[in-house]
């Protein structure tokens, strides 16, 4: 039985997120120091006693992608050692997510492979969000709590009240998708597409519903390159749809992306922050919203040994009130009609229920 405190800690893939979560949950992140020396070798050293204590490591596998995941494979055996109670991995992002199957002759299952080193390194059980397919839990042999940002992002679409909406996905992302045009209150038209052997770009077949007149709102679960998400809008507007928006859980952005979604005609892109956004890569068109109230929530229910589901649940509607991050900056989303997100008071910062029962608890 660990102790009954918890710990988190991070890696350098993206410090700002395990901040907010710090923030959130109204403790302060751990210390350790993670470095690379000059060989290229990482250098591992937790700086805090961790023995017997709960540890979650915040660690999305982003570029640089295979030093993220190295860094994040030897803090794990790190904090083993150390003796730590349990071992969280929360790792937002999850990378090689495609290479779930074994799709050409002589090609490995790199997603297994990754989930492997996870459990062999000394992991006790994983929390991420929305993965690239949902089987990818079952490579892992210890308990895996896949979160989703459906709920943030189409609730930020409503706010927005996008008259005549109709939400478009892939055959992939379809089962999310649906949920997603429930909560928005709109119909779902499917994009069939065929990949071209290994290319980031693929051939777009058809557009299956009825588009034509509509507001669209693309939805997945990363954007990449950007590549096919330029051919849907072009596919889109042969279709006649009037104004296109997009939004996805995990903005990969490699190149060219920033430049195809700055020519496009997609009137905005919104992400979330799994994954850091560096300024060269920000433009106007591009909106990013926190999950970090989600992850945090997530992190005190493991460790009450409480209901991760219970958060997306018809009973539970935290996932509908969620404080919004945007770009570092706090605020709370009046869910009201025609309701804005407004900042919050200087005076009366926005604290969440873990924070709340910290300061009755005279903790700092």
């Amino acid at each position: 039985m660990y102790a009954d405190q918890f710990e988190i800690y991070h890696g350098n893939s993206n410090p700002d997120l395990a901040r907010k979560i710090c923030r959130y949950l109204g403790v302060q992140p751990g210390r350790a120091e993670v470095f690379q020396f000059a060989n290229e070798n990482i250098f591992v050293k937790i700086l805090d006693n961790v023995r017997e204590k709960d540890v979650f490591l915040i660690q999305p596998t982003c570029h640089p992608v295979n030093q993220s995941i190295m860094e994040l494979l030897i803090m794990i055996d790190a904090f083993k050692r150390a003796s730590a109670g349990r071992i969280t991995a929360v790792i937002p992002y999850y990378a090689y997510g495609r290479s779930d199957k074994k799709d050409q002759p002589r090609v490995p299952i790199t997603a297994r492979l990754i989930a492997d080193m996870i459990t062999v390194a000394g992991a006790d059980r994983v929390l991420t969000m929305d993965l690239h397919q949902g089987q990818i839990q079952g490579f892992f042999n210890i308990p895996v709590d896949e979160l989703t940002a459906v709920h943030i992002l189409s609730n930020y679409f409503l706010h927005k009240e996008i008259e005549r909406p109709v939400v478009v996905t892939d055959l992939g992302f379809a089962k999310r998708a649906r949920a997603f045009a429930e909560l928005l209150g709109a119909p779902l038209a499917i994009i069939e597409k065929r990949r071209q052997g290994n290319l980031d770009r693929a051939e777009l077949m058809n557009v299956i519903g009825e588009v034509r007149g509509r507001r669209a709102v693309i939805v997945d679960d990363e954007i990449d390159t950007a590549g096919t998400l330029v051919e849907i809008v072009s596919a889109l507007e042969r279709e006649g749809v009037h104004e296109i928006y997009a939004c996805a859980s995990h903005g990969v952005l490699s190149d060219p992306a920033v430049d195809n979604i700055r020519k496009s005609s997609i009137q905005e892109v919104v992400l979330t922050d799994s994954i850091p956004l560096p300024p060269a890569k920000r433009l106007a068109k591009i909106k990013t919203l926190s999950i970090a109230p989600l992850i945090g929530e997530a992190i005190k229910r493991i460790h009450r040994g409480e209901s991760v589901g219970a958060l997306f649940s018809s009973e539970q509607s935290f996932t509908q009130n969620l404080m919004f991050w945007e770009d570092g900056s706090e605020g709370i989303l009046d869910t009201g009609p025609g309701g804005t997100r407004r900042p919050v008071p200087e005076e009366e910062p926005a604290a969440s229920p873990a924070l709340a029962a910290a300061r009755d608890r005279g903790e700092p």
